[in-house]
């Protein structure tokens, strides 16, 4: 068969075929009188493998050594292969996730586009003070698109930079609860933790939503800054998890301030004192618990509270006794 019936039917060109002859992968194995290429079957049969196994990223080099090779085993080229592609979409995947934030962007023109690329380029610097620079600041005033602050703020775990994260992401509106959402959902509970706390300084109904769904999150530090901030929004669903940290001694100060907050409503400031007295009838962490559960008491006004310290002034261990008295006398003075 000559080189164009061969091209023709292969899909291959015959520039092409001429290449892999130059190369020494595929040689017609046959001359005509005139001297033009012609092909047995066996030729034909090892194009189709050379055009197999191009199709699977394999080099001309690689496919040669593969074919002509007696003692060439495949496994080492394929997991080598099989990386290179992992490799290649996972650049692809960068690409079309930067190339989305652009687009977010909406930019006017190429100047605008290359702002954009910079400030991207800011917030993956593996510099603390180029990252909280490209926060705290535009570049020529482009913003960050969203999606690229909740990535930094769901990765940031400089402190610093993470608080320039937040205030920026806080700026842009409706969108970066919804996606922080999605951080709420790692397996990992410092992810979880860096998308609470960015919740927590973004205002309105959304991101209050979803601080409440972290109330269920199993892991004590992320509950506890969910609780801290809805507190703070007057949220009484936040009332057991404020009463627990105080129990465990964590955060316990600013909980009970969260809690004092809270019970400027009479019906949660019953529901407050409530609770604290529960945990001190039934709590079994000892008296560092029961003298922090006091302390709590101070904060909630109402008859229950009252009646709790004063059930307290009589307590078996003198230090919360003593605290109870103390906290009685003061809410007396008043």
């Amino acid at each position: 068969m000559l080189i164009g019936e061969v091209a023709r039917r292969s899909g291959v060109s015959a520039r092409m075929l001429r290449h892999y002859e130059s190369l020494g992968l595929v040689r017609p194995s046959e001359r005509t009188g005139s001297g033009y290429r012609e092909y047995s079957g066996e030729d034909i049969q090892r194009i189709f493998h050379i055009e197999s196994l191009r199709s699977l990223g394999l080099s001309l080099r690689e496919i040669g050594r593969a074919l002509d090779d007696p003692g060439f085993t495949p496994s080492a080229l394929v997991d080598d292969l099989v990386r290179r592609t992992r490799e290649s979409i996972a650049a692809q995947t960068a690409l079309l996730t930067r190339l989305r934030r652009i687009d977010a962007a909406d930019p006017a023109g190429w100047e605008d586009v290359l702002r954009v690329v910079a400030l991207l380029r800011a917030l993956e610097s593996g510099s603390a003070g180029a990252r909280q620079r490209a926060a705290l600041s535009s570049v020529d005033g482009v913003a960050a698109p969203v999606e690229a602050l909740v990535e930094a703020v769901l990765s940031e775990r400089d402190p610093i930079v993470a608080g320039a994260l937040q205030w920026a992401l806080a700026r842009l509106g409706d969108r970066g609860p919804k996606l922080l959402a999605e951080g709420l959902g790692s397996p990992v509970a410092a992810v979880r933790e860096r998308a609470v706390r960015a919740l927590a300084e973004i205002p309105g109904g959304e991101a209050a939503a979803r601080l409440g769904d972290a109330l269920a999150d199993p892991d004590v530090v992320v509950r506890g800054y969910a609780a801290l901030a809805l507190g703070a929004r007057g949220v009484a669903d936040a009332v057991p998890t404020l009463v627990d940290m105080i129990v465990r001694g964590r955060n316990d100060t600013d909980a009970a301030d969260a809690l004092s907050v809270l019970a400027s409503d009479p019906a949660t400031a019953d529901r407050i004192a409530s609770g604290l007295v529960d945990r001190l009838a039934h709590d079994t962490s000892g008296a560092p618990a029961r003298g922090r559960l006091t302390q709590a008491l101070a904060g909630i006004p109402g008859p229950t509270a009252s009646c709790a310290l004063a059930e307290l002034s009589h307590d078996a261990d003198r230090a919360v006794a003593l605290t109870a008295t103390y906290l009685l006398r003061l809410r007396d003075a008043r």
